[in-house]
């Protein structure tokens, strides 16, 4: 196979790729598939057409909708001169939307199939005017325009910018580089692990939103293995059936509470799964009854990944000899940091603590993100000027490296293997007429790993009444934020500083468990 371990950008990659492998399946949706030869020639023509528009480096685009080929080809193409994709997650509400595309100063937005009402939604919210391109729109311009010469983007400029929800309650962009995409593969190559290598004859399917590292990041694998990605517009039962019986899938990524969804689908026993030789899952561990269901049903192997949008997506991996139907301690762990990631637990001062205490989660390599786009002051509380990631998540190493999530710093939520925080639902709740104050806190779910709820103290003379404050949230938020349930309390706890006890307010909820994440 091609030598690429000193390839550190999309431009580098797709043109090794087109020379290399100029037949072979890069991508694959529904009935459209792309070779590499095509891929390379549609994202140059991208540049080109960005470049015409009048487009730098450092500038922003936006895509509003599911996973789609035009999404990909439109990133990777942006990608190849410098300019930055901003992928907007399609279950946010309009006001959402509209905050990212303010805040991302896209000078072009492009929609996918279903999204053509989008600049409407966003008419009189945005604070700049700028073009919107429907799918339609997308796929003329890469057709009809001939491309011409680019300086290719380097290793080090940002090309993609993520959204991640914040305490504060508004989003921030993390701003990741091509060596933030790729560098960590040479480490991880080198280091001869059979789970982190693929096979020439892999597929890997991409299901998981492209707003998420774990939908994009997927997509980016498969260009820096010189393989096809077979694009699924969102995840669904039918949708991943067909992708591994028709597309020939090897491997994909899932939330655990997605693993038993297919399990519980009739067509879920039918389905031929030779083929499949990985199950990457994250955002929760997999509980020991899931993972024997599932290796009965799939027969394949487990992996699980643990990191964040701030470090690229994964920076550590539980591998499949640690997952033991039959159980093991280390089952409850996130796994161990990848070749080329470094870990360690601090306390409040920043100092490393010992094997089996619990502090912070910090990491350092290459896959560390650029920044918060235009948020000095907060990059600067995540990101130490010597490359630290401070994760927001508690935890402790045991002697022999594994590291195990203990609690999270931070109050985030996650529902279905999508972040909330309790500031964007509190916040999208004041103004309610009967709601006084609001604490919103995780509990758990069976389904969902964690379900959103809302704790309520009433006005003087009101009484909270729960369908209304649901109603009232759904008009202003995402669905998956809403709260599912709503509590009432006379006032809410506070410690002498007057900051809202959250923990106070779930421990009845997690009582009985070991971990207060689910």
């Amino acid at each position: 196979m091609t030598d690429t371990s000193n390839l550190l950008t999309f431009d580098e990659f797709l043109t090794c790729w087109a020379e290399d492998r100029p037949d072979r399946l890069a991508m694959r949706e529904e009935d459209r598939f792309w070779s590499y030869r095509d891929l390379e020639e549609r994202t140059a023509r991208v540049a080109t057409w960005l470049l015409d528009q009048g487009l730098m480096k450092g500038d922003r685009i936006a895509w509003i909708g599911k996973n789609s080929d035009l999404y990909f080809t439109l990133f990777y193409g942006a990608a190849r001169i410098g300019v930055v994709m901003a992928p907007v997650g399609w279950r946010l509400a309009a006001p959402e939307w509209a905050y990212i595309v303010n805040d991302s100063q896209a000078k072009i937005v492009f929609t996918g199939p279903g999204f053509d009402d989008a600049p409407k939604a966003l008419d009189g919210p945005l604070e700049h005017n700028p073009r919107f391109a429907t799918h339609d729109e997308g796929r003329r311009l890469i057709d009809q325009t001939a491309r011409k010469p680019f300086t290719p983007s380097g290793p080090n400029d940002a090309i993609l910018q993520l959204y991640t929800s914040g305490t504060t309650g508004n989003p921030k962009g993390v701003e990741l580089s091509n060596c933030n995409l790729f560098a960590l593969r040479k480490t991880t190559n080198a280091a001869n692990l059979a789970y982190t290598k693929w096979d020439d004859d892999e597929v890997v399917l991409v299901a998981m939103p492209c707003s998420h590292i774990g939908g994009t990041g997927l997509g980016v694998m498969a260009i820096a293995s010189g393989l096809p990605a077979y694009v699924l517009a969102e995840f669904t039962p039918d949708g991943l059936f067909e992708s591994i019986e028709k597309g020939g899938v090897t491997r994909f990524f899932i939330v655990p509470a997605a693993l038993h969804i297919l399990l519980q689908h009739p067509r879920c026993a039918q389905v031929d799964y030779s083929r499949l030789k990985y199950i990457l899952y994250g955002a929760a561990p997999i509980p020991l009854e899931l993972l024997r269901e599932c290796i009965q049903m799939f027969g394949c192997q487990f992996i699980q990944n643990y990191g964040m949008t701030e470090t690229t997506g994964t920076i550590v991996m539980l591998p499949p000899e640690d997952h033991d139907p039959n159980g093991n301690p280390r089952m409850r762990s996130a796994g161990k940091a990848l070749p080329g990631v470094e870990l360690k637990i601090v306390d409040d001062e920043g100092n490393s603590l010992p094997v089996g205490e619990v502090g912070e989660v910090v990491t350092r390599s290459s896959n560390n993100m650029l920044g918060y786009w235009r948020l000095p002051e907060a990059t600067s509380k995540t990101l130490t000027n010597d490359g630290w990631v401070y994760t927001g998540d508690a935890g402790y190493m045991d002697e022999d490296g594994y590291l195990y999530i203990h609690d999270r710093v931070k109050d985030m939520i996650i529902t279905g293997g999508e972040n909330v925080y309790p500031a964007e639902v509190e916040s999208a709740i004041y103004g309610h007429p009967d709601v006084l104050e609001v604490a919103v806190i995780g509990v758990p779910d069976d389904k969902w790993g964690e379900a959103v709820k809302a704790v309520c103290a009433p006005r003087p003379g009101h009484s909270i009444d729960a369908d209304s404050v649901i109603s009232w949230a759904r008009e202003r938020i995402a669905g998956f934020k809403v709260p599912k349930t709503v509590d009432s309390i006379d006032a809410l706890p506070r410690n002498p500083s007057g900051k809202i006890l959250r923990r106070e307010l779930r421990a009845p909820f997690w009582e009985g468990r070991e971990r207060q994440v689910n």
